[in-house]
């Protein structure tokens, strides 16, 4: 048997009267069915644009199903509608899942997700706006629209913060906004007025005390106010090292330290602990546990290292990569000999 005579015996005899399926007519009812999906998209983008405008909490919940539509055109409605709820009702329930339509695949529909998020002004978004931001192939106006969104959730969190009841750091009294600006660009603490004023006489009489007792002229010029430090700053000079004397540091929020002497190269503080009063212990304490619990590299020198300064700073300083000027430099390894080698 020939395969043109095996083809035809495999095929299903066609009874009288009947006819065999065209190929054109498949291809229609493919076409009638895309026309379908057309249709049912537009219907429901019509949908989510209704529902988007009458607003309220009870569009919220048709509104998440339609984020979830396969038409793209379906998504980036109900993302903007989402966005427009966000002044008419509670649209809180809808953050997750507008941060995750800012990975769709499609990128307008990441975009009005984005949009929505900056309207909805929520701090819980700013991560997934922020990751708009690290991808290198988004498109330009998405990450612009990032950008703005940022804006509007960062000024509705610091409005938020202004009008929520702060009490005084030293009365208890509740702030005014204005009390709370200005307090904090001052001292980075809240305080009322009276307490502000308070607060700012008698951080001036002390900064007039530490200034009147500064009398001790160093090798630079500097003006310090015990032996020790001279000697510390002198070594310091040196050696070469810069150095900033008795600046004010803002370590930990609400808190600022003024070191002895701090030092930009490596990022460390030395302080003189050169008094041994009670009062003057009680200080040393609490302001090492501040260096100590914000992890910051504190260099302590006592009195008694004043005999061996020399040793003492180049030992504690060579823990931060600093070496001596007159210390031999480290051997070389097997391999960079073999590398500077001819």
């Amino acid at each position: 048997m020939s395969d043109l005579s095996r083809v035809r015996s495999t095929r299903p005899p066609t009874r009288r009267g009947e006819r065999s399926e065209p190929s054109h007519a498949i291809g229609g009812v493919a076409v009638m069915h895309r026309r379908q999906e057309q249709a049912d998209a537009m219907a429901q983008t019509r949908r989510a644009v209704e529902l988007g405008n009458t607003g309220g909490s009870a569009a919220l919940p048709e509104l998440l199903t339609l984020t979830s539509h396969p038409r793209a055109s379906v998504r980036r409605a109900a993302a903007s509608a989402l966005g427009k709820l966000a002044t008419a009702a509670d649209a809180q329930p809808a953050l997750p899942r507008l941060a995750e339509l800012t990975r769709d695949p499609h990128p307008q529909v990441r975009q009005y997700a984005i949009l929505a998020l900056g309207k909805l002004a929520d701090e819980s978004a700013l991560p997934a706006l922020r990751d708009v931001l690290n991808r290198p192939t988004e498109p330009d106006y998405n990450l612009r629209s990032a950008l703005r969104a940022i804006e509007q959730v960062q000024a509705a969190a610091n409005a938020k913060r202004l009008a929520s009841p702060v009490a005084c750091a030293r009365c208890g009294r509740h702030t005014t906004p204005a009390e709370r600006e200005m307090s904090e660009r001052q001292f980075q603490r809240v305080y009322c007025d009276a307490c502000f004023n308070a607060v700012f006489i008698e951080r001036r009489n002390f900064d007039a005390k530490v200034q009147n007792q500064k009398t001790i002229l160093t090798q630079d010029r500097t003006v310090v106010q015990t032996q020790g430090e001279r000697r510390i700053a002198n070594w310091l000079t040196d050696h070469g090292i810069a150095c900033r004397y008795d600046d004010k540091f803002q370590i930990i929020q609400g808190y600022a330290v003024r070191p002895d002497f701090y030092l930009p190269e490596f990022d460390v503080y030395i302080e003189y602990w050169g008094l041994d009063t009670t009062d003057y212990e009680i200080g040393m304490l609490k302001k090492r546990k501040l260096y100590q619990q914000e992890g910051k590299r504190l260099i302590s020198v006592y009195p008694e290292d004043l005999p061996r300064l020399d040793a003492v700073l180049t030992q504690k300083l060579s823990a931060y990569g600093w070496h001596h000027p007159d210390s031999h430099p480290p051997p070389r390894r097997r391999d960079e000999r073999s590398e500077s080698s001819p």
